[in-house]
């Protein structure tokens, strides 16, 4: 995306985000769009959002896809990777080429679990405000050519914005406060977790497709997501209603056929 067409698109996407950022909004619904408009502006093939919990430890609130998040899931299991870094630094860590010698050394594990993920190179940003660090945004892309000032800019601008979201309407020195939403933000990803396990095993499709039609189903009845998988988990709605995948209804008409 260049020129005219890109800045067109990120105006409309910052108006979109602003939109958003009324009292008691989704935040998890708004940052799994943030990742997925990375994708869409940068030239990047896969992003992640994490945040710290209680005890300071990194953990997946969004992803632009499910390899991403299974890769972030690794690297965290293990320590490592340069998310990590950038969180506990507070510094960027961009144009990161997977493929080096010294980057294998430094994150063995993690260098090689995303070669072999298709990802050549990397980057990490800080989700920061002011000297307060909540988490991170991870970029990956599948060939390992330098990403340039301007689209370095634009993920910092995006960190920024996600950070912005999750810390709405609370102050720095409303830590108590801060820390309790983060942990239910963390603790509404697992569930949501568990609804896109059940819907895809439901469905036969993936993981990510079941989530797709899961959001869209919420997003069409102005569900929040959290309460919604909620239901879902609780046994209180029946999941025949919601609209299975295009692939997934396909196959569901050949076994009535």
């Amino acid at each position: 995306m260049i020129g005219m067409a890109r800045e067109r698109r990120l105006a409309e996407i910052f108006v979109e985000v602003a939109d958003s950022l009324v009292d008691d909004f989704d935040v998890i619904d708004l940052l799994q769009r943030l990742s997925t408009r990375c994708v869409e502006l940068l030239d990047v093939s896969a992003a992640g959002i994490l945040l710290a919990d209680a005890h300071g430890e990194l953990q997946i609130i969004a992803a632009s896809d499910e390899h991403t998040r299974l890769l972030e899931l690794f690297a965290l299991q293990h320590d490592q990777g340069p998310c990590v870094e950038c969180y506990r630094t507070g510094n960027p860590r961009t144009n990161i080429d997977l493929t080096r010698p010294e980057t294998t050394v430094a994150w063995p594990r993690f260098a090689v679990r995303a070669r072999e993920t298709g990802y050549m190179a990397t980057h990490a940003i800080p989700l920061r405000l002011r000297s307060r660090v909540v988490g991170a945004l991870n970029l990956f892309q599948t060939e390992a050519h330098r990403l340039g000032d301007d689209d370095i800019a634009l993920a910092r601008a995006l960190a920024d914005v996600a950070t912005i979201a999750i810390l709405q309407q609370r102050t720095l020195e409303q830590s108590h406060v801060e820390n309790s939403q983060l942990e239910t933000a963390l603790s509404n990803r697992i569930l949501i977790e568990q609804v896109k396990g059940v819907l895809a095993e439901r469905w036969e499709t993936s993981v990510d497709d079941a989530f797709a039609a899961f959001r869209s189903y919420a997003r069409s009845r102005h569900l929040r997501l959290s309460e919604f998988a909620t239901q879902i988990i609780s046994g209180g709605f029946d999941t025949t209603e919601i609209p299975p995948p295009a692939a997934a209804a396909d196959r569901s008409g050949d076994h009535r056929g």
